[in-house]
């Protein structure tokens, strides 16, 4: 395994758990009452899917997926602020936190992928 795989492999799981994550959060938020959240969640679920399960009809798009997600989850959280003004309660921050970091690696991944 080659420094690069070595450290993709972390990269790449991390991407997964945390856009899992936030898809929970959101599909929590949106069964309790919040229907568009719903969609968000599945919006997170379905980028995810396109962008890691092998489907060869989408491999040669894979790095425009990785950037349409980052464009998402950054989408995700000036809606936030815009609807909440960031007040928020603590799951609201916790998973900004979590789609930041999810935005870090995803670019760390594109980075490491040029």
């Amino acid at each position: 395994m080659t420094t690069a795989t070595s450290r993709a492999v972390p990269i790449r799981l991390g991407i997964i758990f945390l856009t899992v994550a936030t898809a929970i959060v959101h599909l929590y938020l949106g069964f309790g009452g919040l229907p568009l959240f719903v969609l968000n969640g599945l919006g997170y679920l379905a980028l995810l899917a396109a962008l890691y399960l092998p489907i060869p009809r989408l491999a040669p798009y894979q790095r425009t997926i990785r950037w349409v997600l980052i464009g998402y989850t950054v989408l995700t959280i000036v809606l936030w602020l815009l609807i909440t003004g960031g007040a928020s309660n603590a799951t609201g921050y916790i998973d900004k936190v979590v789609e930041l970091l999810l935005i870090i690696l995803l670019v760390a991944e594109a980075r490491a992928d040029r």
